[in-house]
């Protein structure tokens, strides 16, 4: 079989996607400061969610489940990957043109489709402005996903994995600039997303050639495998669908109340940073791996793989998630409070961070889990899970609102996600001893789980004593800073006291790369 080597790729995924977390988090940071929550803001967010969520709906979704195992699988027995994944481009080509055309007509339609609580103000018109100027992007970041799908399922992720930098590069660069001369930040924000996608596409379309993927622009071609990528893809894409219309019910929701769009999505980037850097890096090269290891009938290999990957997952996420819940307010208000961010604003993100905290672990889960089925092109059985795990969100979003009022996507994202764990988990029994995890992960998971409580513990004291020092303006972020080295401290030193880990495997893996 050919060598992957999945920790070193799991290190470099995440490594360049905490880059790009990081910079969105700087990104967030100025918009907060130069537009703050309010109609701009909210109008923006509404409509640059529009070609993310077909992009997750076409490219992530579809292409990730699809056609990642069948390159792999292609790529591993040579049976010309190259020719397949000439013809997967020029097909999504197609596809997303075509759609981006509709977009660009039926704009005021969907914008009403995905923020009815807009109509009949002044954010209504504006979303549809920004929408048409920004949806374009699918295009290009939809081709760069493919390439990115080629380039990982060969081994080579870190041109693809630094390709969403570009995207946060460019944006404040744009508005710091615009910022800087007294020009209009909304307007270099919005003109700038589409730039960036073509730079993402020029990254790691250059990136693949010199890994020997070479594809080129042709007229799409309806063959066998053709037919058969379309046949696995569909259902991922409705299960990738699926979960855009969890997030469109919650913002759908979140509309109809003043600044709530604005809340719901800054502390939406909070809880993105730890579940990029672990969760979507995990999943991006465990699926390659199982993908080829089950084609080479290496169940064994596949079990460790799967245990390996959980291992690494869970010891990042559930320190993240207890941190999200103890201190959410000193990290929202140190870094979204300023300019026309005000405490109130900051208050409403940090509840909203403390719910998406306590989801973190169910959302990476997740994306450790369904490349288990994804792995053996069975994407009909999320998609059943996915389908579940909608209603139940669009229940609570829906049905919660009107007792308990903005707050109520939150509730419904985090319940829904554990509830896609649930069914994910217990789909997963019927796959064999690959889907279970191996006694060295049982045997560490519960003290990776103390090694957190006691880290929680010692950030809550640690808040208690330099609490003040957060509040001010010239020394909170050293204050911050020093809240996270110590609960960083405190978690890693139990944790190789304890046992629920070894730093020398981390060491370990990046110098051998297994």
């Amino acid at each position: 079989m050919k060598p992957i080597r999945l920790m070193s790729g799991v290190l470099t995924v995440g490594f360049w996607t905490l880059m790009s977390r990081v910079l969105g988090v700087v990104r967030e940071i100025m918009i907060l400061a130069f537009i703050g929550p309010g109609p701009v803001m909210d109008a923006f967010v509404a409509a640059f969610r529009l070609p993310n969520m077909f992009r997750r709906f076409f490219a992530e979704g579809a292409f990730n489940a699809a056609f990642v195992p069948m390159f792999s699988k292609k790529y591993e027995a040579d049976e010309d990957p190259i020719k397949f994944a000439r013809d997967a481009m020029n097909g999504l080509a197609l596809v997303v043109l075509s759609l981006t055309a509709l977009a660009m007509i039926f704009m005021p339609a969907l914008v009403w489709a995905t923020a009815g609580g807009f109509e009949g103000s002044e954010r209504f018109d504006l979303t549809v402005g920004f929408g048409r100027v920004v949806f374009p992007y699918i295009l290009f970041i939809s081709l760069a996903a493919l390439f990115s799908g080629a380039l990982n399922a060969t081994g080579h992720f870190a041109a693809a994995a630094a390709a969403p930098v570009l995207l946060n590069i460019f944006v404040i660069a744009a508005m710091g600039a615009a910022n800087y001369a007294g020009g209009n930040v909304v307007t270099a924000l919005v003109w700038t997303v589409p730039l960036a996608g073509v730079a993402q596409l020029a990254l790691v379309w250059v990136a693949a050639g010199r890994a020997g993927v070479h594809l080129r622009p042709a007229l799409p071609r309806f063959t066998p495998d053709m037919r058969r990528l379309v046949v696995v893809a569909v259902p991922a894409a409705l299960a990738s669908g699926v979960m855009q219309i969890n997030l469109l019910v919650g913002q759908q929701v979140a509309s109809h109340f003043e600044k709530a769009v604005g809340w719901l999505y800054a502390a939406d980037r909070l809880y993105q940073l730890p579940l990029g850097v672990v969760g979507i890096a995990v999943g991006i090269v465990l699926l390659p791996d199982l993908s080829r290891r089950l084609k080479a009938e290496d169940d064994t290999g596949a079990r460790a793989a799967f245990s390996r990957a959980g291992e690494v997952s869970m010891a990042l996420t559930i320190p993240a998630s207890i941190a999200l819940v103890v201190i959410p307010l000193p990290l929202v208000s140190v870094l979204f409070q300023r300019g026309a961010t005000s405490a109130d604003d900051a208050a409403a993100m940090a509840v909203a961070v403390a719910i998406y905290g306590l989801g973190l672990p169910a959302f990476v889960l997740q994306k450790l889990l369904q490349p288990l089925f994804f792995a053996r092109e069975d994407t009909r059985s999320p998609f059943r899970y996915a389908v579940w795990a909608m209603i139940v969100n669009a229940a609570l979003a829906i049905g919660l609102a009107p007792v308990i009022g903005w707050i109520a996507p939150a509730i419904a994202t985090t319940v829904a996600g554990w509830v896609t764990v649930f069914l994910l988990a217990r789909g997963g029994r019927r796959l064999g001893d690959v889907a279970r995890f191996d006694d060295r992960f049982r045997r560490r998971i519960w003290r990776v789980c103390v090694a957190s409580v006691i880290m929680g513990l010692v950030l809550w004291a640690s808040m208690l004593l330099i609490g003040p020092l957060l509040g001010m303006a010239g020394l909170r972020y050293i204050a911050l800073v020093l809240l996270i080295i110590i609960g960083a401290v405190s978690y890693f030193a139990t944790g190789q006291a304890i046992g629920a880990f070894r730093l020398s495997e981390f060491r370990n893996a990046m110098r051998r790369g297994n």
